[in-house]
């Protein structure tokens, strides 16, 4: 169940501590950052009860297959769609994993009810849309999408930089996944133009990392011996027009 009183920030958070960081690195990763019983509640939603879809990169675009659709392709077609995937990946921006668009869901009245649902809402409330905008220092920002994400191992996300068509003023990842060890992969990776790595984070349970965009990042490939999938929400603060239902 939602926790009482619904999903919440630590109230021991001060936005002004993490903005000083922000300012400084062009990132900050902001640990125990929902209140413990909404973080447990969230990860429990995407270890139990989320409607995953096949994300993966197909002849130089994305595209996002229900299980009815990656069924009806069967079993040889997606083995073969995921290893042109991964010889693209050799070669420039290519990804493969699963993912549940919770904002498109929400606005196009999929899945009604579904408790992810709850999170867009939090997530674009007047509450955190003020706590972003002070750390970020974006008095502009209007709106925050998400995307649930798990990447299974084997699976991988090549390096870009969230560039969009401006309106991305940042990006985040909010990490819901527990007991991660650090040579599983799956890293937040930050490079420079050189190639060079130049920070990373691990996946953390109910961790709070945002970016400036646009920055050059990936996230390394989930090793075939990793015990779990890597659950995140994902997406961008923006300035545009905010959700309207469609």
């Amino acid at each position: 169940m939602i926790p009482a009183g619904g999903l919440a920030l630590n109230p021991a958070l001060v936005a002004a501590d993490h903005a000083e960081i922000y300012a400084r690195d062009g990132m900050v990763q902001i640990g125990d950052f929902l209140t413990p019983e909404s973080a447990e509640w969230l990860a429990s939603t995407l270890e139990r009860a989320t409607p995953w879809r096949l994300a993966l990169s197909h002849q130089g675009r994305g595209q996002m297959l229900k299980a009815e659709a990656a069924r009806a392709l069967g079993v040889a077609e997606l083995q073969r769609r995921v290893a042109a995937a991964s010889a693209d990946a050799a070669k420039g921006f290519a990804f493969v994993y699963q993912a549940y668009p919770i904002i498109s869901a929400l606005l196009d009245g999929e899945d009604p009810g579904h408790p992810t649902h709850v999170l867009a809402e939090f997530f674009n409330s007047p509450t955190f849309l003020a706590f972003a905008r002070a750390v970020t220092a974006e008095p502009n920002l209007t709106k925050i999408d998400a995307q649930a994400t798990c990447f299974q191992p084997g699976n991988f996300l090549t390096l870009h930089d969230d560039t969009g068509d401006g309106e991305r003023r940042a990006a985040y990842t909010l990490g819901l996944t527990r007991e991660w060890r650090g040579d599983w992969g799956g890293q937040l990776l930050f490079h420079d133009e050189g190639g060079d790595v130049l920070r990373g984070f691990k996946p953390r349970f109910n961790a709070w990392t945002v970016f400036r965009t646009p920055q050059l990042h990936s996230v390394s490939q989930v090793a075939n011996y990793a015990a779990k999938p890597r659950l995140t929400v994902t997406g961008w603060l923006r300035d545009d027009p905010p959700h309207d239902p469609r």
